[in-house]
């Protein structure tokens, strides 16, 4: 049973085009209309100053070809605004989805990838790499296949006032092109630098703030801020390198523009003087030769904003890439019902290292059951493999040899949500999501519990009267201002493994932060689960021990021996030793 089960990658990768054409065409068919619309007024009102100069001459009335000007630059702007808005709105909800993806995505990622991608690192996919992405919609969809029309339609409109001024024209911005090539190549590099530096420094913050009182008992506030300095210093100086880069579009285009401007006034004086252009057709030409710098623009910038945009895409299809958790069971199977008289958990020869296979051996051809019912507690050395014991049931981690059966069935023929119905996994710290006590008691429930089930639970852990006490009880949020000490925390945890109805509870080191009363009201709540169900517990404590039904010893991944307490007390002296040494005990 290997550890590399991991599922195909998803076909599926973030498609911005296809997303929106998908789901909001209308919307986007509107954005596109009143974009075709502000350039054609765009495009009209040079070729209407034309005709006010030309009636100026012939001293005919100008207010008709100024009405339809200051209609067409109105309706231009109106046209624009409301684009720009139907655009904005376009990307805000495709970002939304994403989000909604990416976040949905990573927490069906196996745990171990979790840990290697880094919680700040995954968090800069939904925040500063999604406003980039964003960028893609507001300038790829609409804004620089316009611009580009715009400056194409520009020109012809030009060619036709004069096709030796245009050339000239395009000749003077072919030389600002080339330089601003050069500069977007590097602005596409700088861009996933600057997103890699991003997710560093939040990963390095949000690790330094979940061990911030660690740190402050260590006085090593400074140091930690140094050590932040140096992340953010480093993202200042990629971030400055993209500004710098960045702020070279504009002086160069605008050079291009003023080389052009020069060189169109001297070659249409000449033209005007030889006769070969009129004085309105130059006028026109010089207005639409001065709103050419803007579509140019912004095709030049826009080019760069995409290169970003698609540089956080790679990034999101990276991460989309990530295999999920594997379900090794097939497809349209109903999960197996539990065997009758088999063991509720049983290893065979089973291997594991973090390392991979053949690397040094967490769990080295390990073998024991724990019985249908009743509390089995798995003791050894610190290291000794019992925490990676109890990830391997719930396929938190694949074992690289041997088996695993929950209820009489191998764990890969369980069905992966149907597998963890089965199980209860209480972790070492006590992990409570950020919400109210209420959502952190149901988690994983089909329904919700009734009030008076929460509060027997309370009372079984001996916690009702502590949430009760908090401000607004069972609908208190944790996690911020309002919070439970370590050992309330603990306590809540186990209140929750009460509320449901699995065969299998995991219990790693439950009682490491309670005291002698609490722990007597652990003992009771165990004799409860054990009564009708497995209880598996990891522990370090000799009157959880003295109190199992059942111990596990493990030592260095392998079992020494099993048995009661007492019988491993007269036969095992390796266990002997363990108790001796205090290190069960736990003082």
């Amino acid at each position: 049973m290997g550890r590399h089960r991991d599922a195909p990658a998803p076909a599926a990768t973030v498609r911005i085009g296809a997303d929106i054409v998908r789901r909001s065409p209308l919307q986007l068919a509107a954005a596109l209309l009143l974009a075709v619309v502000s350039a054609a007024g765009t495009l009209a009102v040079p070729l209407i100053v034309k005709d006010v100069i030309d009636a100026f001459a012939r001293d005919a009335s100008i207010t008709w070809p100024v009405t339809l000007m200051a209609g067409a630059a109105f309706g231009a702007a109106l046209a624009s605004a409301g684009s720009g808005y139907l655009l904005a709105r376009l990307g805000e909800f495709m970002i939304l989805r994403l989000r909604g993806r990416i976040m949905d995505h990573t927490l069906r990622l196996p745990v171990n990838t979790v840990r290697a991608q880094g919680a700040g690192n995954l968090v800069a996919r939904i925040t500063s790499d999604a406003m980039l992405l964003r960028a893609v919609i507001d300038v790829g969809v609409v804004q620089l296949p316009l611009a580009t029309l715009t400056v194409v339609s520009t020109l012809v409109i030009m060619a036709v006032l004069d096709w030796l001024l245009v050339l000239i024209t395009i000749a003077s911005f072919a030389v600002a092109g080339v330089a601003i090539g050069v500069v977007l190549i590097r602005v596409k590099r700088n861009v996933i630098d600057q997103q890699a530096a991003i997710g560093g420094l939040a990963q390095r913050f949000t690790a330094h703030l979940a061990a911030l009182a660690t740190i402050k008992a260590y006085r090593s506030e400074g140091r930690s801020a140094a050590q932040l300095g140096e992340d953010a210093q480093e993202l200042t100086g990629t971030s400055l390198t993209g500004a710098r880069l960045q702020s070279l579009i504009s002086p160069v285009m605008g050079l291009g523009q003023q080389i052009a401007l020069v060189s169109v006034i001297i070659g249409g004086g000449v033209r005007i003087a030889h006769g070969e252009l009129s004085t309105p057709d130059f006028a026109a030409f010089l207005l639409y030769l001065l709103q050419l710098v803007s579509p140019v623009t912004m095709v030049a910038t826009g080019v760069g904003r995409l290169q970003a945009g698609l540089a956080a895409k790679a990034r999101f299809n990276e991460l989309l890439a990530l295999p999920q958790e594997t379900d090794d069971a097939v497809l349209g199977v109903t999960a197996p019902e539990p065997l009758p008289g088999e063991a509720a958990v049983s290893f065979d020869d089973v291997a594991y290292s973090y390392a991979g296979p053949g690397g040094p051996p967490t769990l080295d051809r390990l073998s024991f059951t724990a019985p249908r019912t009743g509390l089995t507690a798995l003791v050894g050395p610190s290291g000794a493999g019992k925490s990676t014991a109890l990830a391997l049931i719930d396929r938190f981690m694949h074992a690289d040899a041997g088996r695993i059966r929950l209820l009489g069935h191998d764990v890969r023929a369980w069905p992966l949500p149907e597998l963890r119905r089965r199980i209860t996994y209480v972790d070492q710290q006590f992990t409570l999501l950020e919400g109210s006590v209420r959502e952190n008691l149901q988690l994983g429930r089909g329904r919700p519990a009734a009030d008076h089930d929460l509060a027997e639970a309370l009372d079984a852990v001996g916690l009702r009267e502590d949430v009760d006490a908090l401000p607004d009880g069972l609908d208190t949020v944790l996690g911020r201002e309002n919070d439970l000490s370590g050992g309330q925390r603990q306590r809540l945890a186990l209140a929750r493994a009460l509320l449901t109805d699995a065969d299998v509870v995991l219990l790693d080191e439950p009682t490491s932060q309670l005291d002698s009363i609490n722990e007597k009201r652990f003992r009771h709540v165990v004799d409860d689960l054990a009564a009708t169900r497995a209880v598996l517990v990891v522990a370090h404590r000799l009157s959880t021990v003295r109190h199992a039904d059942h111990v596990v010893m493990v030592t260095a991944g392998a079992l020494t021996d099993s048995g009661t307490h007492d019988d491993l007390m007269e036969r095992c002296e390796p266990y002997r030793e363990l108790v001796t040494s205090q290190t069960v005990v736990g003082t």
